[in-house]
């Protein structure tokens, strides 16, 4: 994560030179805005969400009230933290629960996205509130996920379904869904297949789990570390399938 260190601490030391000025200029303003137009891009942020911040902050802080204030210096940061909060998530976001006690979620993405150690995570997430969680592999792909699978689960000791006989995903998600219910779970966590990039066969499967379970969360799991390349991928599943929301590894 040497990118997001990276990109703090330059955000740190622009707003570190504008705090405790008693007096902000236009050209103060516009110099500040342009170092962190420049670092965000540097940190390859998408550039109309490097350009919508920078409007929004540019807006906020060139108030008078702001200008004017005893303090600018001090608001001017404020607002860029407040801003760059925002557009990060402004508010806690909770997965949704199934209202008739058995909820399933969903993961998919790209070929080693994290999306099989992110579920067992998940589950663990899940088990340490008090829910009953168990796992399952819908990869018949590569067999070796189902078996990463099943010993991160018994890491956690939280139940895996593997079914390595079949060759349809979407029989494997149902049947699942019957051992869930059958061992009393009240969340199924489904990891699916990866691959290497998005084809018509990867989503015509994914459609097909998606029809027998019905999730109550589709979430894409992305490498952090991709980029704005992660937009692309989300923009294109979202359009093939929808997706509730996202996880970064």
């Amino acid at each position: 994560m040497a990118v997001f260190q990276g990109l703090s601490e330059k955000l740190q030391a622009i707003t570190d030179r504008m705090r405790g000025k008693s007096r902000i200029t236009e050209s103060d303003l516009k110099e500040m805005m342009r170092e962190i137009r420049l670092a965000l891009l540097e940190a390859d942020v998408h550039y109309q969400v490097v350009k919508d911040l920078v409007n929004e902050i540019s807006g906020k802080a060139a108030g008078s009230e702001v200008m004017q204030s005893i303090t600018p210096g001090q608001q001017i940061v404020k607002i860029v933290y407040d801003s760059l909060a925002e557009i990060l998530g402004g508010s806690e976001s909770k997965l949704a629960v199934n209202p008739k006690g058995f909820t399933v979620y969903m993961l998919y993405g790209l070929q080693g996205a994290g999306k099989t150690t992110t579920a067992a995570k998940l589950a663990y997430h899940l088990k340490e509130q008090g829910k009953k969680p168990i796992l399952t592999s819908v990869d018949v792909h590569r067999p070796a996920a189902a078996d990463q699978l099943n010993i991160l689960a018994q890491s956690i000791d939280v139940p895996c379904y593997i079914n390595k006989e079949s060759k349809k995903a979407e029989v494997i998600a149902q049947e699942a869904m019957d051992r869930g219910r059958y061992l009393l779970a009240d969340t199924l966590i489904v990891d699916t297949a990866g691959r290497m990039t998005i084809d018509e066969e990867m989503m015509t499967e994914l459609k097909a789990i998606a029809s027998v379970v019905k999730p109550d969360e589709k979430l894409l799991i992305v490498d952090a570390m991709i980029g704005q390349e992660a937009v692309n991928i989300a923009l294109e599943f979202d359009r093939d399938i929808g997706l509730d929301g996202f996880i970064m590894t």
